[in-house]
């Protein structure tokens, strides 16, 4: 499992987006520039872009990106070195640990990011990876750093399904 390291600033839009979105799950893309050889090397995390909770049901507890959008964003990387490098979200009144549906629906190699919101704020920030052959989730070590990072807006649904 590789570490990973989040601008501060990128830290602090997670949080804000999870906010903003309580009492309903947050999500979105964590932007990476391409892997450090090393495995021991940290994942530099370089953006964060919000996502649409595309959810059919109660979003209180659950998120889906849709495949378009992440096709929409890994587009918008295209002809840079940059890369989806994992997704984040938010679990409102909930531990910044993945749930079982979290589990159900992961991917290996890619970072996920979780927020633990209350009416009250945001708190404990998770990072956690799939292990491929068990096919769970394991904490990752991430290290918040205080460099600038860029926040990107938030990504528009297509307007016809």
């Amino acid at each position: 499992m590789r570490p990973v390291r989040i601008p501060g600033p990128l830290v602090a839009a997670i949080r804000s987006h999870g906010r903003e979105t309580y009492p309903d799950e947050c999500c979105g893309f964590l932007i990476a520039g391409p892997d450090p050889p090393d495995p021991a090397a940290p994942r530099e995390i370089v953006a964060v872009e919000r996502a649409p909770n595309e959810f059919e049901g109660e979003r209180r507890r659950r998120f889906v990106i849709r495949a378009e959008d992440l096709r929409a964003a890994e587009r918008a990387l295209d002809g840079t070195d940059r890369i989806i490098a994992g997704f984040y979200h938010s679990h409102p009144d909930h531990p910044a640990r993945p749930s079982s549906f979290d589990q159900e629906h992961a991917w290996p190699w890619y970072t996920y990011v979780i927020v633990a919101v209350s009416r009250d704020g945001a708190s404990a920030v998770g990072a956690f990876e799939l292990e491929p052959e068990s096919g769970t989730f394991q904490p990752v070590p991430w290290s918040e750093d205080p460099d600038e990072a860029e926040v990107t807006a938030t990504l528009s649904a297509p307007e016809a399904r």
